[in-house]
């Protein structure tokens, strides 16, 4: 794979057991799964939102926001997903078909996170700079650029307790989960006796056409590309890639 760097790196395709077995013993923790599948890598089949609270919030605001953004993707026509990242965060999935590249399926994202951040403007906040974001939930739409991952479903979690980014069900969510109680030691027994919340995604794919219009829309209204991360070279219509207090001021 070619990456936005410019570097180019093979990737590795977990196709059976004994492939997961082979990582392990190789020391890997963290299994940072691609949102496309091999076949079709530049092809996105799953959106993704990183809900990642900042200073003076914690799952409680995660959640909360977590239920907005489902609220959000419902009215787009898409089925959301959430899972604990295993740390203090969540993450949301919404399966996609495949045929939208991974700058449109970026767009897409931050057309969700804009209009959640028009409804609850104390609560969250796609600010990509942190000086920026106060006591809010961050919306990291850059998760969905090309070449970013994060922990994958069951992955565990390089931490001292080894707690497990677990798939979970809205109505746990809602009714309170903790994180810290998903582990390598009590997630396969959670497996045997609850199945997987996460067992249908597959047959729920949708189609980001009403979120690619919201995003039409607020560039239309001035909102238009955000920063990408630091590794990728500028990208067309992106704002000046400079945390705002160290800009320099008109004389």
């Amino acid at each position: 794979m070619t990456y936005p760097s410019g570097r180019v790196h093979p990737q590795l395709v977990f196709d059976e057991p004994a492939a997961v077995v082979w990582a392990a013993q190789m020391n890997t923790v963290v299994f940072h799964a691609w949102p496309s599948r091999a076949g079709n890598p530049d092809n996105p089949d799953q959106l993704r939102i990183d809900l990642d609270p900042q200073p003076g919030t914690a799952l409680a605001e995660a959640t909360a926001a977590a239920l907005g953004m489902r609220e959000v993707l419902a009215e787009a026509g898409l089925a959301a997903f959430v899972k604990t990242s295993g740390n203090r965060g969540l993450h949301l999935y919404a399966p996609i078909r495949p045929d939208w590249e991974f700058l449109d399926v970026r767009h897409a994202v931050i057309a969700a996170a804009r209009e959640l951040e028009r409804r609850r403007p104390d609560a969250v906040t796609t600010a990509w700079w942190k000086e920026l974001r106060g006591e809010r939930i961050f919306l990291d739409y850059n998760q969905a650029a090309r070449d970013r991952t994060i922990a994958g479903a069951y992955s565990p979690r390089p931490l001292p307790a080894a707690t497990v980014s677990t798939p979970v069900s809205w109505e746990e969510l809602e009714a309170g989960v903790d994180p810290s109680a998903f582990t390598v030691r009590t997630v396969p027994d959670r497996l045997a006796a609850v199945g997987d919340p996460w067992a249908g995604m597959a047959d729920a794919a949708g189609g980001i056409e009403t979120l690619l219009g919201w995003w039409e829309r607020d560039v239309a209204d001035g909102h238009g590309e955000l920063p990408f991360p630091p590794d990728y070279p500028k990208m067309p219509g992106e704002p000046p890639r400079v945390q705002p207090s160290r800009a320099r001021k008109p004389d």
